[in-house]
């Protein structure tokens, strides 16, 4: 009796292989057919093109533009206001306070600053030359955001190098051409929000794309000026 179970057990599992074989066959060209080779090469090649980007371009091209002039005019004006006011603020201290020691009366005691005498050398030379260094400061800060703000920046024929025209006091564009190798960008255009820094060599401070500006070729410029670097 278990030699027949045994050799009715063989012949179900035989079976099975056998079908399970005959369907994977019929399968097997329909598959081939619904993925054909020529759009599996199609698809791979397709991925593979957006690295394929010709950097080396015949003429001058535009890779990012922001336009807003008034702005930076009455940053500017803001800031020669201050330092006009500050420096206003720093004459009038040094020609106008002077010595007046104060008067302690017999059983009266003053407040700390009722003791303060502002016209004593200490006093008037430190108000003046703190109004100064404030109102030059606010100046200096307002003149080097104003020439670290990218105005156009130009991917120059050959695409070996790239120009930062930015903006400048009095309405005045500044330009400066660099090579390639020599620009860093510290993150990517589709991570930056508000401003995208970019470290040239040799410059102390960072230029600054604006966010709200247009890239006129925004995949060339992310393999030419969009790069970061070791610089």
């Amino acid at each position: 009796m278990s030699n027949l179970l045994n050799f009715a057990l063989r012949q179900g599992v035989n079976s099975i292989k056998r079908l399970s074989l005959q369907s994977f066959r019929l399968a097997a060209p329909a598959i081939v057919t619904k993925t054909p080779v020529s759009s599996t090469i199609k698809r791979f090649s397709s991925q593979a093109a957006p690295f394929d980007v010709n950097t080396s371009v015949p003429k001058d091209v535009i890779l990012f533009k922001y336009e807003n002039p008034r702005f930076y005019q009455m940053l500017n004006f803001f800031g020669v206001c201050q330092f006009v006011f500050w420096t206003y603020l720093s004459h009038f201290a040094f020609t106008t306070l002077k010595d007046a020691p104060v008067v302690e009366k017999p059983g009266e005691e003053l407040k700390w600053f009722q003791r303060i005498n502002l016209g004593d050398n200490k006093y008037r030379n430190g108000i003046t030359a703190c109004s100064f260094l404030i109102g030059y400061g606010i100046l200096f800060a307002v003149w080097m955001f104003t020439l670290r703000s990218v105005r156009f920046l130009i991917l120059r024929k050959g695409g070996q190098s790239v120009s930062f025209v930015t903006y400048g006091p009095f309405n005045r564009n500044r330009i400066m051409t660099v090579p390639l190798k020599c620009v860093s960008a510290e993150e990517s255009r589709n991570m930056a929000r508000v401003q995208l820094p970019i470290k040239v060599k040799g410059k102390t401070l960072y230029y600054v794309l604006d966010m709200r500006g247009e890239f006129r070729n925004a995949e060339l410029f992310d393999y030419t000026a969009g790069l970061k670097r070791r610089i």
